[in-house]
C-alpha cells in the first residue's frame, strides 16, 4: 500500500506519503504554516519528491475530514476527486478520517499522555470538543465529538483534562497547540481495512446545513 495523506482542516496544512504497515514511519511530509510555503498542489509535489515516489505509485488517498476549515476540507476532497478522475481505469482507494482523531494521534507523537480534550474552533462562540485517553498503544476516544460552549470547555479543563488543538491557546492559554498532521493521518490510514470512493468523502460538520430559498425574480411592469 502506498498512501498519500492530505490534512487541510487547520491553519497548518500538510501532505504526507507512507507505505507498509501500521507503525512504519512516513516516507515524507510537507507542511505549510500560516499561509507560508507551497500551495496545496505544491505540498503534494514536495511530499512525493522527498519520498521519491511517482504519482502513479499512489494507490490510496487518506483525507482529513475535519471538523475545521470547511474551505480546506472541501479543497482536499476536490483534489481527491480530481485524482480519481485522472487515474482512469487504475483503481484508487479512498478513506476519510476524523481530524479530531488525528490531533489526538499527533498529540501522542509529541509526548502527550493521559486524558486530553481536543478543542477546535467551531465559530459562533462554540467549539468542537472530544475527549481521549492517550495510552501507550494509541489514543482511545472516551467522549465523542460534539459542539460545546466556552463554559463547557472550561469545565472540562477544571476537571483536569489537558486541552489540545490547532488554535486552543487563543482561548485557553494553558492548553497546547497541536495541529492535525498528514503524517499522523497516514499512520491512521495504514491501520484501516475499509475503503471507498470519493463519493463517501463528506466533511464532518455537526451543525445542520440550512438553505434559504432565493425569492422569485422580480417582474418589472411593462412601460407600454
Amino acid at each position: 500500500m502506498m498512501i498519500l495523506a492530505l490534512e487541510f482542516s487547520s491553519p497548518q496544512r500538510s501532505a504526507a506519503v507512507a507505505r507498509g504497515q501500521t507503525g512504519t514511519s512516513p516516507l515524507a511530509e510537507a507542511v505549510e504554516t500560516g499561509g507560508r510555503g507551497p500551495a496545496m498542489i505544491g505540498l503534494i509535489e514536495e511530499a512525493l519528491r522527498h519520498a521519491q515516489v511517482e504519482r502513479e505509485q499512489i494507490d490510496t488517498l487518506a483525507i482529513g475530514l475535519g471538523p475545521g476549515s470547511y474551505t480546506g476540507i472541501r479543497s482536499a476532497i476536490a483534489l481527491a476527486q480530481g485524482w480519481e478522475l485522472a487515474s482512469g481505469e487504475r483503481k484508487i482507494k479512498f478513506v476519510g478520517l476524523s481530524s479530531a482523531d488525528c490531533i489526538a494521534a499527533q498529540a501522542q507523537t509529541e509526548g502527550v499522555t493521559g486524558r486530553v480534550a481536543v478543542v477546535i474552533d467551531a465559530q459562533r462562540h462554540e467549539f468542537y470538543l472530544a475527549s481521549y485517553e492517550i495510552e501507550a498503544n494509541g489514543p482511545r476516544a472516551v467522549q465523542p465529538l460534539r459542539l460545546a460552549s466556552l463554559l463547557e470547555v472550561q469545565a472540562r479543563q477544571q476537571t483536569g483534562e489537558f486541552l489540545v488543538g490547532p488554535e486552543v491557546t487563543k482561548w485557553f492559554p494553558t492548553g497546547r497547540l497541536v495541529f492535525p498532521r498528514a503524517a499522523a493521518l497516514a499512520q491512521m490510514a495504514l491501520g484501516q481495512t475499509e475503503f471507498g470512493s470519493t463519493q463517501n468523502l463528506q466533511p464532518i460538520y455537526l451543525r445542520e446545513t440550512q438553505f434559504v430559498k432565493a425569492p422569485p425574480p422580480r417582474i418589472l411592469p411593462s412601460s407600454s
